[in-house]
Formats: C-alpha cells, structure tokens, sequence
C-alpha cells in the first residue's frame, strides 16, 4: 500500500529558503506599503462584492452539497455562505 505523503532528506533550495526568511522576517517600514496594501484589499473585496451582482459569478460559490455549511467555516463575504478554508479561499 502506498502512503499518500513522501518525505525527502534533500535540503531546500536556497531560492526557497531566501523567500522564507524574507516573508518571516522582513521589517516594513514605509507607510506608503500599508497604505497600498490596504488599498488593494478594498479594492479586492469591493470586486468581488461587485461580482454577486452577476449569475456566471455566482454560480461559481457555494458548498459542494447544496445547503451545507461548515461550522467555523470560511464565511464568505457578501453571502450566506460558511465553507472549509479550500472552498472558502
């Protein structure tokens, strides 16, 4: 029978190491980026609020079983959907 995980000895490549450290411990400093990145998740949700307005938009979302809902799920915005993290992302 075979596992459905494989574990390698290979250590990680230096590109990946190099973007780990970066995200975990990167100091950002400018205002200007929060900003910005506050812009941008606004911007995001206004989209996608925006998209429930249209049928080939939300005909994409929903549980996979009708009428299912996931206690502590992912609530989805502008919905009355709750969803597992996968569905939800």
């Amino acid at each position: 029978m075979s596992s459905l995980t494989t574990k390698s000895s290979q250590p990680y490549d230096q590109e990946i190491i190099d973007i780990v450290d970066y995200v975990q411990n990167y100091e950002i400093k400018s205002p200007v980026a929060y900003e910005t990145a506050w812009n941008c998740f606004m911007d995001t949700l206004g989209c996608g609020l925006e998209a429930l307005e249209y049928e080939a938009c939300t005909k994409l979302l929903g549980p996979i079983v009708e009428g299912a809902n996931l206690e502590n799920g992912v609530k989805v915005p502008g919905t009355k959907y709750v969803l597992d993290p996968v569905q939800g992302a």
